[in-house]
């Protein structure tokens, strides 16, 4: 067995281990799923740490309304063929119920607006732990972040009341009306992550893959066009071959430009690479140096 094969096996086991935990110390757990490729990769891990049984735990959806098609037909399709439980939320409602403003500007996200859905549909299913497929080497303020990870009863995180996990020792014990975030696949990284979908033959959205589309030269990122961007008179607008490192909104993603059209030539891709996924493009974390962390502490994902 080879080193690399070896590595994404002690990944795996990990991973396996901190779900079978998770399903041991929590009532009721869920795992958060985007339609992106590490929660797809989550929901691999899942069904290898259960089967032949059933998940212990359905599937959770948070719907913008900004989703790109090809990821909620992803979603519907690989549910279908699982035969798993999908509890959907949708932000829209969360919108007319709060009275939500939207935020401004020309590349909106509702990246924060996401918090308000998430919360109720913790609330309304009494979930007391919520599996998410966050990996440290995104962004800086997940790099801060425990593997059970505690919510208070609004659901906000404060990054100076971490517990301590030594020797894969994972506490699950919270108050009432606590709530705790769960990160499988918090060690692995970007490449990890496609190695590990290479290695298994996993089928992702092809989004991922290179496409023609449209798009809307923005500083130096590409802004597919959509019924959500519009192009303006003075927009420089491309038809170029693009893939997606991330599948956040339409809103706030931007593609990046590739000729990978395999998952070997997306690796090699990433080891050419020495910008984040987030880093490239997303454009709601251009807000500030602290704007993942801030949305964080609101209770953000």
């Amino acid at each position: 067995m080879s080193k690399s094969t070896n590595y994404l096996d002690q990944l795996e086991n990990e991973a396996i281990y901190i779900l079978r935990e998770t399903a041991a110390q929590f009532e009721k757990p869920a795992l958060l799923f985007s339609g992106g490729k590490d929660s797809i990769v989550l929901v691999h891990l899942a069904l290898k740490a259960f089967s032949p049984g059933k998940l212990p735990f359905p599937l959770v959806h948070i719907d913008t309304g900004h989703n790109f098609l090809e990821t909620i037909k992803f979603r519907d399709y690989l549910v279908n063929q699982i035969g798993e439980r999908l509890i959907i939320g949708n932000v829209n409602d969360s919108i007319k119920k709060y009275n939500l403003k939207e935020s401004p500007g020309r590349f909106p996200s509702r990246n924060a607006l996401q918090t308000y859905c998430l919360l109720d549909i913790i609330h309304e299913h009494e979930f007391d732990a919520c599996i998410g497929g966050a990996r440290r080497d995104e962004e800086k303020a997940r790099a801060k972040e425990r593997i059970f990870s505690v919510r208070d009863d609004f659901g906000q995180w404060d990054p100076k009341l971490q517990r301590p996990e030594l020797w894969n020792i994972l506490n699950g014990k919270v108050q009432k009306g606590n709530n705790v975030r769960v990160f499988p696949i918090s060690n692995w990284t970007e490449l990890d992550v496609w190695n590990y979908i290479q290695k298994n033959n996993i089928e992702l959205p092809s989004l991922y893959f290179s496409h023609d589309r449209e798009c809307i030269v923005h500083q130096d990122k590409l802004v597919a066009t959509s019924d959500f961007i519009v192009p303006l008179p003075n927009d420089k607008v491309i038809i170029e071959k693009v893939r997606y490192r991330t599948l956040g909104d339409m809103t706030c993603t931007a593609a990046v430009p590739s000729k990978a059209s395999s998952i070997q030539e997306v690796i090699n891709d990433i080891l050419k690479n020495r910008i984040s996924e987030r880093g490239e493009t997303r454009l709601d974390d251009k807000i500030s140096e602290a704007a993942m962390e801030d949305r964080k502490r609101q209770g953000y994902f």
